[in-house]
Parts: structure tokens; C-alpha cells; sequence
């Protein structure tokens, strides 16, 4: 059993490895070296410099979009989905079960199948090429709603609400001040999924965004690739972009999500395991 775990172990963590020391080295040594012998530091300064040189910079303005592009959908899924939740859990009313049925198929689509009713809409409406064209749609959430939805309904308990109704709460009340600080847990998990699958979302920017300048990293790194000779034969050589430029490029994409896990993995880990008191 140990031995199959290794093996599966090497497999996964190998590329990775090779990934972090990939900028390390030049694209000779990349090619001709061991594969994981560690070149200098000096190398990824020489490598930072050329994709800042990419088209004068514009790897900054890509982070900068991912960020506005990321955060402002969040902020918007996050107003929008643990209320949703919170009223689909706790309040009783005519179509509750329609709408659950909703999100749960809506759920369950690959994401690919709703980018073209978005891009018509998004088009109708003359928002393509602006900010609101991707931070709309990242603000629909489904999984979030239905995540707050089981939530609220399996650890919130109907006693502590009575109560709060009994002293005079509103209903806003005891959504803000009993609600939702004890559902820490789950919006920590609604902001992870949401921003992780902001930030790493290819598709509909490369649609909706028509000017480079407005592109976010995941597609900025395409654009990347296409200009570099390692992964295009005719990619142009002298634009300085190669495979330790890429992968320096990919390994800085995946730090926002490694901070924002780091930050939030314990309370992913309580709210994985919430919810066993029916309210």
C-alpha cells in the first residue's frame, strides 16, 4: 500500500518540483540538465525582467484585472448567495422548492454551456469589453447558494431563532447578528470556491474581453505561450518569452490562491465538518 501511495505521490509532486525550479535555469539547461538541478536565483530576476518587458508590461495590468475581475465578482457572490441560502433554509414560501430545483441543476452544468447565453445577454445589454462583463457573472454563484443552503439548514438550530423572534428580533436581525457569525465556517468556503474559480476562469474573458489590455493572467498566460518558440514553433524568439518565463509566469498566477488558501484552511476545514446538529 505504501509503495502505491509513493508512487502516486512521485507522479503528482514531481511536476510541481519541476515547475518551481523551472525559472531557475535557462531554456539550455531546462533542455540539456537534469531536470530537477537547481540553477541560480539570478536567473529568475532575468526571467521576471523579460516578461515585464513583454509588451511593456502588461503582465502587471493582467493581475491587476484578475484581482478586480476576481474580488468584485466575490464581493457580489457573497451579498448574493448566503442570503439566498439563509432564506431558502429558513423561510417557507410558494415556488422555495422550484427554486432549489434550479440551483441544483444549474449547479451540476458545465460551465461551458452557459458562457454563450451569457456573452448574448452580456452583448444586449452592451457591457462586453467592461469590468461588469465578467464580475456579473461571477457574482452567480449557485454552489455558494446551495452550500449556505445546507448549511443554515442542518447547523443552525430553530430553538436560538425563536428565541431571538421572542425578545422582538426582526427577521434582519437575526439574520446579521446570529446568522451569519455563526456561519463563519461557510463563508469561508464560499469565498475560497468563488475566488478560486474567478481567478482560474478562461473562457468567458477570452470571449467578453476583446483588447489585450483588458485580459486577466489566465488569459494573458495563453498569449504568453503563443509568443514563446518552447510551446510554438513560430513564436518569435527575440520577444525573450520561454519556458522559464512561462513557468515563472504560471508559478506567480497560482499565489493568490495559495495565500488565500493558507489563510483559510482552517476555517475550511471546520465547515467541511459542520453540520451535524439538526436545527
Amino acid at each position: 500500500m505504501w509503495l502505491i501511495l509513493l508512487a502516486f505521490g512521485f507522479f503528482f509532486v514531481l511536476p510541481i518540483v519541476w515547475l518551481i525550479l523551472a525559472p531557475t535555469k535557462t531554456s539550455t539547461e531546462l533542455a540539456n540538465s537534469f531536470p530537477f538541478a537547481v540553477g541560480s536565483l539570478g536567473e529568475v530576476g532575468q526571467a521576471w525582467q523579460h516578461l515585464v518587458a513583454f509588451q511593456n508590461g502588461i503582465i502587471l495590468r493582467w493581475f491587476g484585472n484578475s484581482a478586480l475581475y476576481s474580488f468584485g465578482g466575490l464581493a457580489l457572490a457573497l451579498v448574493t448567495s448566503i442570503p439566498a441560502g439563509y432564506g431558502l433554509s429558513r423561510i417557507r414560501f410558494r415556488g422555495r422548492k422550484l427554486l432549489l430545483t434550479i440551483t441544483l441543476i444549474v449547479m451540476i452544468m458545465p460551465a461551458a454551456t452557459l458562457v454563450i447565453p451569457m456573452f448574448l445577454e452580456l452583448n444586449a445589454v452592451k457591457l462586453i469589453g467592461t469590468p461588469l462583463a465578467l464580475i456579473l457573472p461571477f457574482a452567480y454563484f449557485p454552489f455558494g447558494v446551495y452550500l449556505t443552503y445546507v448549511y443554515f439548514s442542518t447547523s443552525l438550530q430553530s430553538s436560538m431563532l425563536e428565541a431571538a423572534r421572542i425578545d422582538g428580533a426582526s427577521e434582519f436581525q437575526i439574520f446579521f447578528r446570529i446568522a451569519v457569525p455563526l456561519a463563519r465556517p461557510v463563508i469561508a468556503m464560499v469565498t475560497f470556491f468563488s475566488f478560486v474559480g474567478n481567478w482560474q476562469n478562461f473562457f468567458l474573458p477570452s470571449l467578453v474581453m476583446p483588447s489585450d489590455d483588458q485580459q486577466p493572467i489566465q488569459v494573458g498566460l495563453s498569449q504568453l505561450m503563443s509568443s514563446s518558440p518552447a510551446f510554438n514553433p513560430g513564436g518569435t524568439a527575440n520577444l525573450g518569452i520561454d519556458a522559464p518565463e512561462l513557468t515563472l509566469a504560471i508559478l506567480l498566477s497560482v499565489i493568490p490562491v495559495l495565500i488565500l488558501f493558507l489563510f483559510a484552511q482552517r476555517s475550511l476545514v471546520s465547515g467541511m465538518f459542520s453540520g451535524g446538529t439538526k436545527g
